[in-house]
């Protein structure tokens, strides 16, 4: 996958574009890159990205929702940590997407370098392990 769109501020890994979360908001919000999140629905109530153009896409949904993606704008593709996206680089390469970036480390690591994020704190999981996590407003009652 190679994308002009991004040249200069991308670095390949698995044969992919990446971006680092601070050049990924610099592309959003200077050059009219849109944010495709394809986390599942129960990982997006907690955290989001806060900035004008994300678009929510499942993975397990995103082959049926490819019509609604448009291809004439540049898309950087955002899971949790960057590994699930990368199924979806696959998925969108293989119809045709020629201007999609990863976001290398997810919204963890967009987190981490301190850019915009909503959290809806009644959205957070809590539980002694992963198979008894729960919202924590659920916990509570």
């Amino acid at each position: 996958m190679s994308s002009e769109l991004f040249s200069g501020k991308c670095f390949i890994s698995s044969g992919f574009l990446n971006l680092t979360p601070r050049d990924a908001y610099d592309e959003a919000i200077n050059n009219g890159a849109v944010i495709v999140d394809v986390r599942e629905d129960y990982l997006t109530g907690y955290k989001q990205f806060d900035i004008p153009d994300v678009f929510y896409y499942p993975l397990s949904v995103l082959e049926e929702k490819l019509n609604e993606i448009r291809k004439d704008v540049p898309l950087i593709i955002a899971d949790s940590t960057g590994l699930m996206s990368h199924n979806a680089m696959i998925l969108l390469g293989k119809n045709g997407y020629r201007n999609i970036a990863n976001l290398a480390g997810g919204i963890v690591e967009w987190e981490r370098d301190g850019l915009p994020l909503k959290t809806d704190m009644m959205e957070q999981l809590d539980g002694s392990c992963m198979c008894q996590l729960k919202p924590r407003n659920k916990l509570k009652k």
